[in-house]
């Protein structure tokens, strides 16, 4: 009998080694299409400087705001919470790579009484420990673990991804505050040169050099500033308060007190101390496309769960395997408490078995089917993320070319909009134009200043993106 039990472990041993499957060897590069040796919209960019793309602003209280933010932010403690989770998770998934062995003591007190016999008393004392431990023979368990550090890799990289997405929105929010100020104090000279054309044609009027048509025109002007000047305001309360709550702040719209709880800025005077939007750092080497999968995070993360998802299909389909299990049981029972040292009172009880798998009615085949969808599912949305990430660098690399095209014209646009309005006014005092041309000489400074504003916000903002696009570090 003992020859037929190990030719069948034999043939057990034979069937499983031949119908085990390894998981595949995935490199990011060849899961994607190939990859063009430069970037097709800054070809001349090769070496990427990993440097802190918040200090090349050279602006201290950004600085200051996004330490504040990296620490107080509780979206990031989310993020950081489930690191911890998916590295207990792991654990977790690793103990059974180890027996398990559980004590259970107890104490067991009978009184027995018995009619015309009278009564008896007894205590019982146990110490009984269990085990039980499944042998990993085809490394299922191990490919659960390896599934469950995958998925804590990519819990951390999906935590670098959120310090670095959540510098640049503090970054951009903060210029974009910055152009809301510089904004409103557009409007409000707007609405200082509106009172004074208001006034020259309202002293024109009663001299019967113009028409009332005139003072309603310059009038409906002067209504259209101030209306103007009302949305800019709430434009920078509503920017403010989204930067106090990156911050980890209530949303007051209050810097003097979200100022008091950053160290660095508790001294400021007034938020932004800028006069003026500064101008975008110079322009970090991109690198190569290829190094993008090895450093951008959210590329990591997306890759380790693919590796995750491979592991755990790995451990399905070895449910097909036999399973070879220890189970023992061991102790003393006594009625002295003192007796349980005594060795020679222990008893122990180890047995050894192998589980094969006959009829599961399809648990385990359905299994194995919905790992392999899931592997699909991480494979694509792999392949999905490279792309968009490929696009994003390509987008910011391209758009600084146009916004910088673009904010040359503006800027000359508002050098000839702010003399064109002064002449107009001088002529207009002259009666050489009318009302109309001279309102429009007005708006077209306005408008000039802040499309103006708005292009060197953008091109602020493309600078952060292009820094994301890219993974640098902060």
């Amino acid at each position: 009998m003992s020859g037929f039990l190990k030719a069948v472990m034999r043939l057990c041993i034979l069937i499983a080694v031949g119908g085990c499957s390894n998981m595949p060897e995935r490199q990011p590069a060849e899961l994607l299409p190939q990859l063009p040796q430069e970037w097709h919209a800054a070809p001349e960019l090769h070496a990427f400087s990993d440097q802190n793309w918040v200090e090349s602003f050279g602006d201290p209280v950004l600085n200051a705001l996004i330490d504040h933010a990296l620490s107080h932010n509780y979206n990031l403690k989310s993020a950081a919470a489930r690191v911890d989770a998916a590295i207990a998770q792991a654990r977790i998934d690793s103990s059974g790579l180890w027996p398990q062995v559980s004590f259970a003591p107890a104490y067991q007190y009978t009184q027995i009484r018995s009619a015309g016999f009278g009564s008896a008393q007894f205590s019982v004392f146990e110490a009984m420990f269990a085990l039980s431990w499944e042998l990993d023979v085809w490394g299922r368990i191990r490919a659960t673990r390896a599934a469950a550090l995958e998925d804590a890799e990519a819990a951390g990289a999906d935590y670098n991804a959120a310090r670095l997405s959540l510098a640049a929105r503090v970054a951009q929010h903060y210029f974009a505050l910055l152009e809301a100020r510089l904004q409103t104090q557009v409007a409000e000279q707007s609405v200082i040169d509106r009172s004074n054309i208001a006034s020259v044609t309202q002293g024109r009027f009663e001299q019967g050099l113009v028409r009332g048509l005139d003072v309603r025109l310059a009038l409906t002007d002067l209504a259209n500033a101030q209306s103007q000047l009302a949305q800019t305001k709430n434009q920078a309360q509503q920017i403010a308060r989204q930067l106090e709550v990156l911050l980890g702040q209530y949303p007051a719209d209050d810097w003097q007190k979200t100022a008091g709880t950053i160290p660095e800025l508790s001294g400021s005077p007034s938020f932004p101390v800028q006069q003026a939007l500064p101008d975008p750092p110079e322009l970090l080497p991109a690198g190569l496309p290829s190094d993008l999968l090895a450093r951008r995070p959210d590329l990591i993360a997306a890759f380790s769960r693919l590796l995750a998802a491979d592991a755990r299909l790995d451990s399905a389909r070895k449910l097909m395997l036999p399973r070879i299990t220890l189970t023992g049981t061991g102790g003393t029972r006594d009625t002295a408490l003192v007796d349980l040292v005594d060795p020679r009172s222990a008893v122990w009880n180890l047995f050894a078995g192998i589980m094969h798998p006959l009829f599961t009615g399809g648990r385990i085949r359905g299994g194995i089917q919905l790992n392999e969808a899931r592997v699909e599912e991480a494979l694509s949305r792999y392949q999905d993320v490279a792309l968009n990430a490929f696009r994003e660098v390509e987008q910011a690399l391209a758009a600084e070319e146009w916004l910088r095209e673009q904010e040359k014209a503006l800027r000359e646009a508002v050098e000839q909009t702010e003399a064109s309005h002064e002449l107009a006014l001088y002529y207009y005092r002259l009666g050489f134009i009318q009302i109309l041309t001279l309102l429009d000489s007005y708006r077209s400074n306005l408008n000039a200043q802040s499309a103006h504003l708005s292009v060197q916000r953008q091109l602020l903002h493309n600078r952060i993106n292009l820094y994301l696009a890219l993974g640098g570090s902060i």
